[in-house]
């Protein structure tokens, strides 16, 4: 059985982010942490070691692969920081054609700086994530 790697865990938030190196880095996740709770109206948790991340989905996948993943998060890493919307959502690349300076995966984000984007579109991706995932998942969250 495949055991998840990234689950929600006790850990703090903040000792977490008082962790972090770099404090520019800090300080933008301190920025990110506001803005994603404020967006989300969920509490930040901890997920894995390194995620932030706000609420929470339960999935199934069509090969029987289930699990729980929070909606949205981020994570502040040394090279850059990971903002973490759903994957899949099609919708994404066109709101992210607003966002500013960034580079993107299948469901991760990379930005260098909070300064480098658009605040209210980060507030929009978030929004667009959640409701994605809530029409993907009903019974999910």
């Amino acid at each position: 059985m495949y055991e998840l790697k990234t689950k929600e865990t006790d850990n703090s938030v903040i000792e977490f982010i008082e962790a972090v190196d770099n404090p520019k880095k800090r300080e933008d996740a301190y920025k990110l942490l506001d803005i994603f709770t404020e967006a989300t109206g969920y509490e930040a948790k901890m997920w894995g070691p390194s995620i932030i991340g706000f609420g929470s989905y339960h999935y199934v996948y069509k090969t029987g692969h289930e699990g729980d993943a929070p909606l949205v998060g981020f994570s502040p890493r040394k090279a850059k920081i990971s903002l973490y919307f759903a994957p899949g959502d099609t919708a994404r690349e066109e709101t992210l054609a607003k966002f500013g300076k960034h580079t993107s995966g299948k469901a991760c984000v990379y930005i260098n700086k909070v300064a480098d984007i658009d605040v209210d579109v980060l507030k929009q991706l978030i929004d667009q994530s959640i409701d994605f995932l809530r029409r993907t998942y009903p019974d999910g969250n």
